[in-house]
């Protein structure tokens, strides 16, 4: 196959980029629109500056939301400018013009690819950071507060030592029943008791109230020490008590991995979340590539009816790719699948139908 660079080649870019980005962007100023009429009450109530709506939230608002509509409006632009070439009779005088079918694509693949590095991109590097900004503007603004961790909390905070809390108050960062146990070679070495924890964060620690620490020795015999107040530092912070479903969303790739190793060793079923996210990241900008191929596929035959059955084709193909990847998740959340499986079952489906409709496409 000949690879050298083509005026048709930049003809095809040119189209796809251009046509994406404005799409993107076309799609982008309605969401704003409505958001903004939907928390205008919320921002004159919260007397929110207008410099902070501005640069703290619709700035770094927009980055997650092209991220999100990259898949659908990837397929929608080529299902597009493709129908229309296939209209006007250009994808006939390519074909007549000894170009194959094959060596069309290459320009569409190589566009995907600038799509879905820069979908990639935002995943990695911009988006983290801009949702950290976007969650303490709707803290502050908008109402929006942590959730706490219910209640019957266990977590593994290191090899051999455990914590149990009863329920935890976000209101005043207080653990109440708070129990850390220690247990070496399957023996229980020692286990401190308090009624309630209250987080300092002067020394980023833990005050425990009215306290008891029974240390066990090889015969089980234990010694009793009891107190009124003590002061501990441990494996385990305040923040490990507060969760969003946000919260994954602004860690960077290495700051999730971390994140997914430690709840792993503690036990932490909100690990889920974070391995979701993870995967992810890197399925969502894979999906340029098979959402090019079908869109090349559906939409490179002339057809009667013009584009607008094309178009709707698109649509709601590309609805159901975004559909199928959210319900993916709850292959991982019902442990039916590992998540680095589970979060690649829509790419690897779609890649097949792909395949098929590429292989009955004309050439």
């Amino acid at each position: 196959m000949d690879l050298k660079p083509r005026i048709l080649d930049l003809y095809i870019v040119k189209k796809f980029i251009f046509t994406f980005f404005i799409a993107l962007l076309l799609i982008i100023g309605i969401v704003i629109i409505f958001d903004i009429s939907e928390k205008i009450d919320d921002f004159v109530s919260h007397e929110a500056p207008l410099k902070a709506i501005i640069f703290d939230y619709y700035l770094n608002f927009i980055p997650y939301f092209m991220n999100m509509f990259s898949p659908l409006f990837v397929f929608i632009t080529v299902i597009f400018f493709t129908s229309k070439m296939a209209a006007n009779s250009e994808i006939i005088a390519i074909l007549s013009c000894g170009i194959s079918f094959h060596r069309m694509m290459v320009p569409y693949m190589f566009s995907a690819a600038i799509i879905a590095l820069f979908s990639l991109s935002l995943n990695l590097f911009i988006i983290p950071n801009s949702n950290k900004i976007l969650d303490e503007f709707e803290s502050k603004y908008l109402n929006t507060k942590y959730q706490n961790t219910g209640r019957d909390i266990h977590y593994q905070i290191s090899p051999g030592e455990f914590v149990y809390v009863e329920s935890f108050s976000r209101w005043n960062n207080t653990a109440y029943k708070f129990t850390l146990e220690k247990i070496k070679d399957n023996q229980l070495i020692s286990k401190l008791s308090a009624e309630t924890a209250v987080w300092d964060s002067t020394f980023n620690g833990w005050n425990l109230k009215k306290y008891t620490i029974r240390d066990y020795d090889g015969a089980m015999v234990d010694r009793i020490r009891t107190g009124a107040r003590l002061d501990t530092v441990i494996n385990l912070t305040v923040t490990d008590f507060y969760l969003t479903k946000n919260t994954v969303t602004t860690l960077s790739y290495k700051e999730l991995n971390q994140m997914i190793e430690t709840q792993k060793m503690r036990g932490d079923d909100n690990v889920k979340l974070a391995q979701i996210e993870k995967h992810t990241r890197f399925a969502l900008p894979f999906s340029a590539f098979i959402l090019t191929i079908m869109g090349v596929s559906l939409s490179s035959k002339k057809r009667r009816g013009g584009i607008g059955w094309n178009i709707g084709i698109g649509i709601a193909l590309s609805f159901s790719y975004i559909l199928f990847l959210k319900f993916s998740e709850m292959f991982v959340y019902t442990d039916f699948l590992p998540p680095g499986i589970a979060l690649w079952v829509p790419n690897i489906l779609f890649a097949v139908i792909s395949g098929f409709l590429y292989r009955i496409a004309p050439k």
